[in-house]
């Protein structure tokens, strides 16, 4: 069974494994509360996932760790137990969804695991990696419905509340439920007055609706930029663990998701991943109640792909009104394009690229210019569509 001893043993096996990551106060991410992160994306996999499965494995009977290990993960996980495995000298072998990122992929392969990529998401990857266990006698590592990896993660809890003085809520993203489990039930343990409060995305929200319906319930489909969180079905042990010791559960969505990742990297120059950045996403967008309080995030992952950064960053400017495209309809004629371009200027808007596209306009003459521009914020943007409709120019 789970208790606070097991937690405590924990931290004292993974001393030699792990990295502790120092709280960051993240100033002008969240204006209403005191913010820190505990920025697991700084640890040794990129991942908080690492301790979890480095405990399981250093539990693991001699006869078990001659078996070899065999896991399953979007990625994180995969990480953790290729390296706890080759740090005790054990085999490994890895089921990840075809969809997960490169990055993540090769990761796994460059910490000693051979990787075994299956079609579909988690759970698919999940149902393999139980096919092999059987056939081939592997020890199985579950990347969260276990009492000694969630054991593992409540490490966590115990450096957060070791960090900070006076801390009133913990804030942490959910997947199948391994690390909320953990650090909820090792906070409330030691002080019971702290808030957990744990995260979803709307595009994979299994255990938000297990929760509001007192039930688990798995999902027909999962679809999200947080991949690390996209799980169809939450574990029995970690849904008992949230129900009983956290306090609330939110949904935020991709576009939100996406503007904490570039907040990150702009305010606090620090990488996130999607899941790793649903937690700082539901305090900046206010998903608790958490004005005047001292509030610890976890930034629980870094691992993203260089391309989907480059995406999720461009979607994120769109959505903070820092990037925009208009499409003026006008007549084509020269000295256009100069007029709109001085217009723009006079603003401060910044023109990156410039589109002429012809169309269904309502002039035989007309024509469509779509302009690409750097923009302060959406204030910033009805200031250049006005003032381009107040020199005679019609936006669409």
């Amino acid at each position: 069974m789970l208790s606070l001893d097991k937690v405590f043993d924990a931290q004292t096996v993974l001393k030699s494994i792990i990295r502790e990551t120092a709280m960051v106060r993240a100033y002008g991410t969240a204006p209403d509360c005191e913010l820190y992160l505990k920025p697991e994306n700084l640890q040794i996999t990129g991942s908080f996932k690492v301790r979890g499965s480095a405990y399981k494995i250093a539990m693991l009977s001699d006869e078990e760790k001659q078996r070899g290990v065999i896991a399953c993960s979007a990625g994180n996980h995969a990480q953790g137990v290729a390296l706890a495995a080759t740090k005790n000298g054990i085999k490994s072998l890895i089921c990840l969804p075809d969809s997960a990122p490169i990055s993540k992929v090769e990761a796994t392969k460059g910490f000693g695991a051979e990787v075994c990529l299956v079609e579909g998401c988690y759970d698919d990857a999940y149902q393999k990696a139980l096919e092999l266990k059987e056939s081939e006698g592997y020890t199985f590592v579950h990347p969260f419905d276990d009492e000694n990896v969630i054991a593992g993660q409540g490490t966590i809890a115990l450096e957060i509340l070791n960090g900070l003085d006076n801390i009133d809520a913990i804030v942490v993203p959910v997947g199948g439920g391994g690390l909320i489990s953990g650090i909820a039930y090792t906070a409330k343990h030691i002080r019971p007055s702290v808030k957990v409060y744990g995260v979803q995305v709307t595009g994979a929200p299994s255990m938000y609706n297990a929760i509001k319906k007192g039930e688990i319930e798995s999902l027909d489909a999962v679809s999200t930029i947080a991949d690390g969180i996209a799980v169809k079905t939450p574990g029995e042990n970690t849904y008992a663990i949230v129900n009983e010791y956290v306090d609330d559960i939110a949904l935020v969505s991709d576009d939100e998701v996406a503007s904490a990742i570039l907040t990150l990297i702009e305010k606090q120059k620090m990488i996130a991943e999607g899941a790793g950045a649903a937690a700082v996403a539901a305090v900046m967008f206010n998903k608790f109640d958490l004005k005047g309080k001292r509030v610890a995030a976890v930034v629980s992952g870094g691992n993203i792909d260089v391309t989907s950064l480059s995406r999720v960053i461009d979607r994120g400017l769109r959505n903070s009104g820092r990037s925009t495209s208009l499409l003026i309809e006008l007549i084509d004629k020269p000295g256009q394009l100069n007029e709109i371009s001085r217009i723009i200027a006079e603003c401060g808007g910044n023109v990156t690229g410039v589109h002429y596209e012809k169309g269904n306009t309502e002039s035989v003459n007309g024509c469509f210019l779509r302009m690409e521009m750097e923009t302060r914020d959406f204030e910033h943007v009805n200031l250049i569509t006005q003032s381009l409709r107040d020199g005679g120019f019609k936006t669409v």
